[in-house]
This record gives C-alpha cells, sequence and structure tokens, in this order.
C-alpha cells in the first residue's frame, strides 16, 4: 500500500466513524420526537385541542416541526447512504490491502529463494561441464595409450631393422619436438 492510501485510508475511517455518530444522534432525536408526537397524538384525545381551538401559532409549530421532522429524516437517509457508501470503499480498500499484503509475501519468499534456485542451476550446469571434462580426460588417456603403442610398435620395428631399439621422435610440421601434455593422476 502506498503511504497516501494509509492516511486516506485512517481519514475514511475517521470520518465513517463521526458519520454514524451523528446518525445515532439523530436517530435518538428522532426517536424522543416520535415517541412525544405518539404521546401527544395517541394519547387522551381530550387534551389534543381541535384546530378551532388552536391558535395559529401552534400550527404553525406544529408545521415547522414536521417539516423539521421531515429534514431529519431525509438527512439521517443520506447519511446512511453516505455511510453505506463509505463502508464499501472500506471494504475495497481492504481487499486491496490484503491483496497487496499476500503478493508481497509471495514475492517475498520468491527472493528468499532465489539464491537455492541460482545455486541448484549452477551445480546442474558444473555436472554437464564435470562430464564433459572426464570424458575429455578418459578419451586423452586412451589416446596417450595408442600413442605409446604406436611409438612402442615403431620402436620394435625399427629395432628389427637395425638391430637396436630406438624411440621415435615426433616432431611438428615446423620441425620442432612436440611435447605431450601431462595428464597428471591419470
Amino acid at each position: 500500500m502506498s503511504q497516501s492510501e494509509a492516511p486516506n485510508l485512517h481519514s475514511l475511517q475517521a470520518e465513517v466513524s463521526q458519520l454514524r455518530e451523528e446518525l445515532q444522534m439523530r436517530d435518538q432525536l428522532v426517536e424522543q420526537l416520535s415517541q412525544e408526537l405518539f404521546r401527544l397524538v395517541k394519547g387522551n384525545n381530550s387534551l389534543l385541542p381541535t384546530s378551532q381551538d388552536v391558535p395559529e401559532e401552534y400550527l404553525a409549530q406544529m408545521r415547522s416541526l414536521r417539516e423539521q421532522m421531515q429534514g431529519v429524516e431525509e438527512q439521517v437517509t443520506f447519511y446512511q447512504e453516505q455511510i453505506a457508501q463509505k463502508d464499501g470503499e472500506v471494504y475495497h480498500l481492504r481487499q486491496s490491502v490484503q491483496e497487496l499484503t499476500d503478493r508481497a509475501r509471495m514475492l517475498e519468499q520468491v527472493v528468499q529463494e532465489l539464491p537455492e534456485i541460482y545455486r541448484q542451476k549452477f551445480a546442474d550446469r558444473m555436472e554437464e561441464v564435470k562430464d564433459k571434462v572426464e570424458r575429455l580426460q578418459r578419451e586423452n588417456r586412451q589416446l596417450h595409450a595408442e600413442l605409446q603403442s604406436v611409438s612402442y610398435r615403431l620402436a620394435v620395428r625399427s629395432k628389427r631393422k637395425n638391430g637396436h631399439l630406438e624411440l621415435p621422435s615426433i616432431s611438428g610440421g615446423d620441425g620442432g619436438d612436440i611435447s605431450l601434455p601431462s595428464l597428471g593422476n591419470a
């Protein structure tokens, strides 16, 4: 989650809780007004004045109270819609946070596994190189043995012709002697 989303989420949560408090307070006021009106209307009908007995001032207050009550009900509906909308936004933000957290965990796990993956790949490649080196060394030993065998046979032929054993020297195309590679422990 980016740094700008965290404060935004906190401010949204604070705004939602403030709206809930206001809504709860208005609900209480509406409930009190409703109870008072219910008591007046459903109570003793003899206590209710008829419209002819009620002065115009009281009727105006009643109309004003009805209008205020209707305004409060409209505000309650508006705030309920706002709260529902904010709850939806909070829900989506929480889902986003959860998805990003899961993705971060997955990436962290991949990063932790990378060294082992590279070690394994390197070991696999080295196995191929080791196998090739072993094959070349075997081939080199075989060729060296064949060279010694050929040299020995040439020496034996030469001895038969001259009467003494003489090992031939192998020379390159430029007239220099060829030195055979050492095989170490081979």
